[in-house]
């Protein structure tokens, strides 16, 4: 299976030169320790930063730069810091090429659920309703199930959804599924990961056809 460094390294395929990319707390941020040699993204984050360099060294940390999940960060060469209804301002007109999230739920239809959980105190959704609404490209990185073992791939999402029919491409563990008309379509399966656990793991529609290729890192 793949860890967490390898689902955020499996998706820094996806990042071409010239992108501006929002990554969401959890594993997308490791997406930014991935960025392929010899290609340019510039990384925004919709607390009001555009150009977020490397997490920094320990030691060097400066409160007041943080990302939308309150880590510290970094600034790279050129970034700018502006308010957040004017980064939510880009966000909505389009400007964001690739958005990386992760999900509680994710349905075969491409939609998702990522903000709240039933009986628990949370924040609200952030940015992430504004996000899937605008974003080119949406791909969710999360784990297969959830802590019971059940499926978090379903044919339909039980919490409340943050963005309808939205979700390009799923990543998890066991391995990278594109959503289409048919459902969850599995093109990579992950090391060590065989056919039969993916079904077993998936509740929502899947589609497996012809010889699956395994990730290769």
């Amino acid at each position: 299976m793949l860890d967490k460094f390898g689902i955020a390294q499996v998706i820094a395929r996806e990042l071409k030169d010239g992108y501006y990319v929002n990554l969401g707390i959890g594993i997308p941020t490791l997406v930014a320790n991935y960025i392929p040699e010899g290609i340019e993204v510039v990384l925004q984050s919709e607390n009001g930063l555009l150009g977020m360099g490397p997490f920094p060294f320990e030691g060097e940390e400066d409160p007041d730069l943080i990302n939308a999940g309150k880590q510290t960060i970094t600034m790279a060469a050129g970034a700018s810091l502006f308010d957040s209804a004017t980064s939510f301002g880009m966000i909505r007109a389009g400007k964001v090429d690739l958005t990386v999230l992760g999900a509680m739920e994710v349905s075969d239809q491409g939609d998702i659920a990522n903000w709240k959980i039933p009986g628990k105190m949370v924040k609200g959704m952030g940015g992430a309703m504004d996000l899937v609404a605008s974003a080119k490209n949406i791909i969710v990185a999360m784990q297969h199930t959830n802590k019971a073992g059940e499926s978090k791939l379903l044919s339909a999402c039980t919490l409340p959804i943050t963005g309808l029919k939205c979700v390009k491409k799923v990543v998890t563990e066991l391995g990278v599924f594109e959503i289409t008309s048919r459902g969850f379509e599995l093109r990579e399966i992950a090391p060590g990961v065989t056919i039969d656990e993916v079904k077993q793991k998936t509740e929502g529609r899947l589609v497996v056809e012809g010889k699956i290729p395994v990730i290769e890192l």
